[in-house]
């Protein structure tokens, strides 16, 4: 049987959704192929959204009209914006979802979306004619044509999963693996890899002492992860839990080293660096007596815990005997063990950054299989492979986010130009202009240009055009609304900061730390008049405007520096230079120039190993 499409999507998690989504939107015929539709979007370690930096990347995908943010609120269990004793660059805001109530809420929106047909089956060779994928073949003997394809496979290419020294084969546990697709794309010259990740015990909640940990609730503000929420959380809240481990549980995996795959030889892949296993914590930190740990819900009614900071792949009793060493867990119960977990990806500097292969037309690539770790990233390169795939289908310019737009833009910069050596985790100070790149304003950064392309909802901009109206209103008032000092210096006295000696401007007040709009408009009744004609979505704008308010110097400075970067991003060079012959500059410099073939001498210069030297002989050989 042969089926024909626009886009085909091979495989359903939070790369898979997103791209699926965004293509049938934008109007292109699209099919998701996936091995169980009852796991499309499966949280598979922690059942949570969001967090540093990657809050900021699930604001952007929703500011784009991307789903990820949108499930998120509709089945969170917990909320809380993290950093908050920070500036505004870093505050990031995390969910703990309902496992199961996440998966059936992706999949109704995915099987109502014109446009989406999803197939339950596997994957298993890519067809290539002269250079350009064509299609795909699966295991239950289909054929798929189509105009562009883009893997989304996640941990399931040749997975391997390892509990002590027990190895199955498995892209997660009880699901088997995807064999042949690898090999398949490799014969055309795209190189591959292989990395591990991990995940923790799951807990049975009944087993618990709860009043031996310390409770971790969340925040019931107006904060969500959807610019188009508004009003209550949907399901019950949940609090979280924290404790430690101590010597006697790092005693306990010590004496199970000799069995741990990843200090026996039996795996050879690179883990996470900044989420290491525990096993990994007690050597790489041999003078720590403990480590802290997170005890978290998976769902609304369950009673499945999860074990934040636990991961492991020791054997089972080991992994059990040094948990019951921790009091909260003496008489612990467990439902699975943790696992660790080897798969393939292929080297993401043989992308573009539009997430198209550069060696094989119209086939893209996103999510783990670029060797990155997380839901996040793996949704937001999701949402503009499956743009990109929709624009090659209907002969539009590429959709590419810049360094200073994005977060999405500084994933995927990232990506194709330094390449991975282990799983990419997204931080915020992989980004230099975080103080740009707020969560708060995502929809300010990116909505508009969503819109002109066709993705983001009239509903969604208008609702943009509106909070932009009235933050800019806002902050004009305050600039121009003048503040008496017999008129204001109680409230002043009432609120711990300095009188006034003679009057100002009411925008001079706000930029005192100790005062914001929300606690000076009770003693200013023009401000108050103003904030109550916003009777929608009052706190977001006060938040957005005090903070364009109380940062604009370091907004502003941070601007002019990402003006001048972007001078050398015009500076198209690629297809401009044969480096492998280019005497002038390093070796290093000439073999990597050439592995990478830049796009402009901004991404070249952020090439590993080029110095500015290097940089400066290629803008003189343009004529600079």
């Amino acid at each position: 049987m042969e089926f024909y499409y626009d886009v085909l999507i091979i495989g359903a998690g939070h790369a898979g959704c997103e791209a699926a989504a965004a293509a049938a939107n934008l109007g292109s015929k699209t099919c998701l192929i996936t091995m169980d539709m009852n796991k499309v979007a499966q949280m598979s370690c922690n059942p949570s959204i969001g967090g540093i930096a990657k809050g900021q990347i699930v604001r952007e995908i929703d500011a784009m009209g991307g789903y990820t943010g949108w499930v998120t609120d509709q089945t969170a269990i917990q909320f809380r914006i993290l950093n908050r004793s920070k500036g505004p660059a870093m505050w990031s805001p995390r969910a703990q979802c309902d496992r199961n109530k996440f998966i059936w809420t992706w999949r109704e929106i995915l099987e109502n979306i014109p446009n989406l047909h999803i197939w339950q089956d596997t994957a298993k060779e890519i067809i290539v004619e002269e250079g350009t994928i064509t299609g795909i073949t699966t295991y239950w003997g289909v054929t798929f044509h189509a105009k562009t394809v883009i893997i989304t496979a996640g941990t399931f290419l040749n997975g391997l999963m390892h509990v002590g020294k027990v190895q199955l084969p498995g892209g997660r546990m009880a699901e088997p693996a995807s064999y042949g697709l690898t090999e398949s794309i490799a014969k055309q010259g795209i190189t591959y890899g292989r990395m591990k990740t991990g995940t923790p015990v799951r807990i049975d909640g009944r087993s618990v002492h709860y009043d031996l940990m310390e409770v971790q609730d969340g925040e019931d503000d107006f904060h969500q992860f959807s610019y188009l929420h508004t009003g209550k959380r949907k399901l019950k809240q949940l609090p979280c839990w924290s404790c430690y481990t101590n010597k006697e549980v790092h005693e306990v995996l010590r004496k199970g080293l000799p069995d741990s795959p990843l200090y026996n030889g039996q795996i050879h892949s690179i883990g996470p660096r900044y989420c290491p296993s525990i096993e990994t914590k007690i050597v790489t930190f041999a003078h720590k007596d403990k480590h802290q740990l997170f005890l978290e819900p998976e769902g609304e009614t369950t009673q499945e815990l999860y074990l934040n900071g636990f991961s492991s792949s020791l054997p089972l009793e080991i992994q059990l005997e040094a948990i019951k060493k921790i009091p909260a867990f003496k008489d612990v119960v467990a439902y699975r063990p943790g696992y660790a977990i080897e798969y393939d990806y292929f080297d993401p500097t043989q992308l573009h950054h539009t997430l198209e292969s550069k060696i094989v037309k119209n086939l893209f690539f996103a999510g783990q299989v670029n060797g990155t770790t997380g839901y996040e990233e793996a949704a937001g390169q999701g949402l503009i492979a499956g743009i990109n795939a929709h624009l090659h289908c209907s002969g539009g310019e590429p959709f590419i986010l810049a360094r200073d737009e994005s977060y999405i833009g500084v994933l995927i910069d990232d990506l194709v130009t330094k390449g991975v050596d282990e799983p990419y985790r997204m931080f915020t100070s992989r980004a230099e202009y975080r103080i740009l790149l707020r969560q708060d304003d995502a929809d300010m950064r990116l909505t508009e240009r969503s819109y002109k392309l066709g993705l983001a909802t009239k509903e969604r901009y208008d609702r943009l055009c509106a909070k932009r109206e009235k933050v800019e209103a806002l902050i004009n008032f305050t600039k121009k609304f003048s503040i008496k000092p017999d008129k204001i210096n109680p409230a002043l006295e009432t609120l711990q900061t300095t009188p006034l000696q003679q009057g100002c401007k009411l925008i001079d007040l706000i930029n005192r730390p100790q005062i914001t709009l929300k606690n000076i408009a009770p003693y200013v009744g023009a401000l108050r008049e103003v904030i109550d004609t916003f009777t929608d979505r009052q706190e977001e704008i006060l938040e957005a405007a005090e903070i364009r308010i109380k940062y604009k110097g370091y907004i502003d400075r941070e601007r002019i520096v990402a003006n001048k970067i972007e001078r050398l991003e015009a500076i198209r060079i690629k297809g401009k230079f044969d480096y492998l012959n280019m005497q002038s500059i390093t070796t290093e410099a000439r073999q990597k120039l050439a592995k990478i073939d830049p796009e402009t001498l901004a991404q070249a210069s952020r090439i590993p190993g080029i110095s500015p030297s290097d940089i400066n002989v290629l803008l003189v050989l343009m004529g600079r």
